[in-house]
């Protein structure tokens, strides 16, 4: 490969044992792949399908499954290509705008998840101020900060590391991320690693505390009330908790391998890379689609036999 090509052209090397196992993990991708799309796609439709479901809670919701799509396919298309490519390499441009759409992906999904949390938290504890505070132009607003913010903040995160150049052209990668580049460039990389734990921080942290909070504040609310108000507090609120704990735990492992030094093998490091766009897209239409009873009524009818 010649120095023309290096400068133009970047190397994915975390791909490992590929040659022997190459059709098996492009069938299982694959597979996976379609899994997603299918899934996310019919409850999807489900949702646009019936009125009685034109609710600002499942506009959340379907807000949530779009973007698994959108991280999905930002995702497993170029993967389902290197699995089959005798070498992996992606040009620089490229590889920056997956790294700027994963980090999107990744951030628009706390933001989700917040903003459905406020969703319950008005419903359950201020029940009688709900359709005032819960307007659709609210739920448009939040829908349309809960995406601008995001590419907004991970925009200067990539512009900083691009100013930086790059003077190594191989990374330990099977996807592109934005900390891998930052660690390939050339110079003083303070900046744009100080900024991107301040963006990682500014993603997580504030939904965090604010999911936590007003989960507490339901809890405190369903303990004074009744055992069927309980549960049907619990039947709207657990999915989403559930689904928040998993993403979050996600998210921090991710954080954690990739930036402190461990004994942690490399096969289990690009698995763990991986986790983010291959659990919540899965799980996620699941839980919904099955704890949901609004939902799972219309897929048992959409799918049963006449």
């Amino acid at each position: 490969m010649d120095v023309h090509y290096n400068n133009t052209y970047l190397i994915l090397g975390g791909h490992v044992q590929l040659s022997k196992y190459r059709y098996f993990y492009f069938s299982m991708t694959f597979l996976l792949f379609i899994l997603i799309i299918c899934s996310n796609t019919v409850v999807l439709y489900v949702i646009y399908a019936h009125e009685s479901l034109h609710k600002p809670m499942y506009a959340f919701v379907a807000a949530l499954l779009m973007n698994a799509l959108f991280g999905s396919i930002t995702v497993y298309p170029k993967l389902l290509v290197d699995l089959l490519s005798a070498t992996q390499t992606i040009s620089r441009s490229a590889c920056r705008l997956q790294s700027f759409l994963i980090y999107v992906y990744g951030a628009c999904e706390f933001t989700l998840l917040s903003a459905m949390a406020f969703d319950r938290y008005v419903s359950i504890c201020r029940p009688l101020q709900y359709h005032s505070l819960v307007r659709i132009q609210t739920v448009k607003l939040i829908l349309v900060l809960a995406f601008c913010l995001p590419i907004c903040k991970m925009g200067i995160a990539i512009i900083l590391s691009t100013n930086l150049g790059l003077c190594k052209f191989v990374l330990m990668r099977i996807i592109c991320d934005n900390y891998s580049l930052a660690k390939a460039g050339c110079g003083n990389s303070t900046v744009s690693n100080a900024y991107g734990l301040f963006a990682m921080v500014l993603s997580i942290l504030p939904h965090l505390i604010f999911i936590v909070f007003s989960y507490t504040r339901i809890l405190l609310i369903c303990l004074r009330r009744s055992r069927v108000f309980r549960r049907g507090a619990l039947n709207t609120c657990l999915p989403h908790l559930v689904i928040f704990l998993n993403y979050t735990i996600i998210v921090m492992f991710e954080v954690i391998q990739n930036r402190i030094p461990s004994g942690i093998p490399h096969i289990v490091r690009l698995l763990v890379s991986l986790l983010y766009v291959v659990i919540p897209p899965i799980f996620n239409p699941l839980m919904y689609g099955f704890k949901m009873q609004e939902i799972s009524q219309h897929i048992v009818a959409l799918f049963r036999l006449k």
